[in-house]
């Protein structure tokens, strides 16, 4: 049986896998290293004057988001969100510029937000969830398939 061309993989499709996965790397290190420190995660939050219930919602973006990212389910919904959780950290917490560190981590902040729209633009390429869903598109939610 011979593929249809809009079926065969292209570069371009492996490369967004890649990104996907190499973007999604560091929100998921992180969300389980948060997560499996639980005490010590909340009292490092409580020291920035956050609560723990915002503790737990970061943890939950980042796992969450960082696998849909990874997965390429609802991708564009999980990049745009880890997009703007990069712009509030970097402006939040990183804008202290005497500090030597602080304009890095403002700038990496920067750059990964960027990469994250640029995904939310492109969408997951073919290699995801996504375009596994797109093919039984009749079955799913409007809502769920302008996420997609």
């Amino acid at each position: 049986m011979m593929e249809s061309a809009s079926r065969r993989l292209r570069p371009a499709d492996l490369i967004l896998l890649l990104g996907r996965l190499l973007l999604s790397l560091i929100f998921l290190h992180e969300g389980w290293t948060l997560a499996t420190n639980l005490a010590g995660t909340i009292d490092t939050f409580a020291k920035l004057g956050l609560s723990a219930p915002i503790a737990l919602a970061t943890i939950a973006l980042q796992i969450g988001a960082g696998l849909s990212v990874a997965a390429g389910l609802l991708s564009r919904l999980g990049a745009t969100a880890l997009a703007l959780f990069c712009l509030a950290t970097a402006l939040l917490f990183h804008t202290n510029f005497t500090s030597q560190n602080e304009p890095l981590h403002f700038e990496k902040d920067l750059a990964i937000a960027g990469g994250m729209f640029v995904l939310a633009a492109s969408g997951a390429g073919s290699i995801s969830i996504d375009t596994l869903l797109r093919w039984r598109e009749q079955a799913i939610h409007p809502w769920l398939r302008a996420m997609m």
